[in-house]
């Protein structure tokens, strides 16, 4: 019988064949956002079995075992890894049409060299195979990076940390792989979360200097913006739930910033105010610097309170949210294109409703700076399966230009997950394949071939400028 993992997976046509086989599947991985541990990685770490590296922390997985009823014991419990294993084996059957399902046997395939399709049947034959794989040599965290081909990961990272991990990585000789940090300054833009204050407690001692007034906390993330760029760090990331515009002087949002360091609780206007003039200034330095700026828009997140009581955040209950982005998303770009002061920027949208918003945003800002300036970035989240890749995918061909698209990311904290930039290229091929086939597009492989590894490695080599 045949794998179901075989060499044409998800390849229907021979253009599609030709497309993944001769020009993308040998093609690098940039991975420029992800949220694996840098500790990890500076360390080598090895894993004890397969559920650590594969099930701790996978909210994909944990929120597929709790549609089917499975005990959070087995989940994010205190349950064995054996026994947690195997209600994971149990539940992959049933998550057929869900990206987890590719996903699972792809990783099987990819790394632990088996056709075994994962069920309760064959699950302690792939537990016992896939353990005595982990003690190998070559299943440390650097060989498995390597062995992925992964050129430059990007870390994300808070402006408080020390970056000690990267810094060790940095002087590793014997690995190859650049692992860069992200800055992620989300802590500073949330005023009215409850732990503000304490995190600009933080920020001052970290920066040795006291954060009395507004103009001192940009101050304050300028300087560590400056540490991070040290360390080669070259693009800022922001998780934010919508994209706020509202007009503020400096003076109003230092009047609020004020207001919540005395303890005081501010109006969703003034937050909203705060938010715009503190992200507005974060463009403009990530301009002067030379930085791309990340925006993933649109998760309300924490929505199980009970739960997040129990397990924090990054633990399953997050969702896509509905809201209003155009006026918002262009006025935001036309705010920092006035003094030519706008980043090169890549937007995802969790809601893909919003696609056709960003896809004509994005071209409105393009410019002779370089290739495909601003990016609607790939499917993000709930959206980085088939469907929502090639709703991306198309829609950004039908608006602007999928030749200039700088392609997947794995936004992950599995070190198994780079089997989703074989996902994603296998779909480029597929659709690109399709309109050959259907003959949209000429059968110049040659041309096409050169475009779909642009998409797959080249433009994102190019966008970011990593040396």
């Amino acid at each position: 019988m045949k794998p179901f993992i075989n060499e044409d997976f998800m390849l229907q046509s021979e253009a599609a064949k030709i497309l993944y086989h001769d020009y993308a599947k040998d093609m690098p991985i940039y991975d420029y956002h992800c949220h694996l541990s840098p500790k990890e990685i500076a360390e080598n770490k090895t894993f004890k079995n397969i559920t650590e590296i594969w099930l701790y922390g996978d909210h994909y997985k944990w929120r597929a075992m709790r549609s089917l009823g499975i005990s959070e014991e087995l989940i994010s419990g205190n349950g064995s890894d054996y026994d947690k294993f195997k209600a994971w084996s149990k539940a992959v059957p049933y998550t057929i049409g869900n990206p987890l399902y590719h996903w699972t046997h792809l990783e099987l395939k990819r790394y632990f060299q088996t056709d075994l399709l994962l069920n309760e049947e064959s699950s302690d034959e792939i537990w016992s195979h896939s353990n005595e794989l982990l003690q190998r040599e070559d299943f440390t965290v650097q060989k498995i990076i390597e062995k992925s081909n992964v050129k430059v990961i990007c870390t994300t990272d808070d402006p408080t940390d020390d970056l000690q991990y990267h810094q060790a990585i940095k002087h590793n000789e014997d690995f190859q792989t650049k692992v860069l940090p992200t800055f992620r300054p989300d802590k500073a833009v949330e005023i009215s979360r409850p732990d503000f204050n304490a995190y600009v407690d933080k920020l001052a001692e970290t920066t040795n200097k006291e954060i009395t007034t507004y103009e001192s906390l940009l101050a304050a993330i300028e300087t560590r913006a400056q540490y991070f760029h040290e360390l080669g760090c070259r693009i800022s990331d922001h998780g934010i739930q919508t994209l706020p515009f509202e007009p503020c002087t400096k003076e109003e949002a230092s009047v609020i910033f004020e207001k919540v360091r005395s303890g005081l609780t501010v109006s969703h206007l003034e937050e909203m105010k705060y938010k715009t003039h503190t992200l507005l200034f974060l463009g403009r330095l990530y301009h002067s610097l030379g930085w791309a700026m990340q925006l993933h828009i649109g998760a309300i997140r924490n929505n199980n309170q009970r739960m997040f009581s129990k397990l924090g955040p990054d633990t399953g209950f997050d969702s896509v949210h509905d809201y209003s982005l155009a006026k918002q998303l262009n006025g935001f770009f036309n705010e920092l294109d006035k003094n030519d002061e706008l980043p090169k920027t890549i937007i995802y949208s969790l809601n893909p409703i919003h696609n056709y918003v960003i896809a004509t945003a994005c071209g409105n800002f393009q410019s002779g700076q370089g290739k495909g300036k601003m990016q609607f970035g790939s499917g993000w989240w709930f959206q980085d399966q088939k469907e929502g890749m090639l709703n991306q995918m198309t829609d950004l061909a039908n608006l602007g230009l999928l030749s200039s698209f700088i392609g997947m990311l794995t936004d992950s904290r599995s070190f198994l997950s780079y089997t989703r930039h074989e996902y994603f290229r296998r779909i480029l091929c597929q659709l690109v394949g399709g309109w050959v086939e259907s003959g949209e597009a000429p059968a110049d492989y040659q041309m096409l071939g050169s475009i779909v590894q642009d998409i797959c490695y080249n433009n994102a080599n190019q966008y970011f400028e990593i040396k």
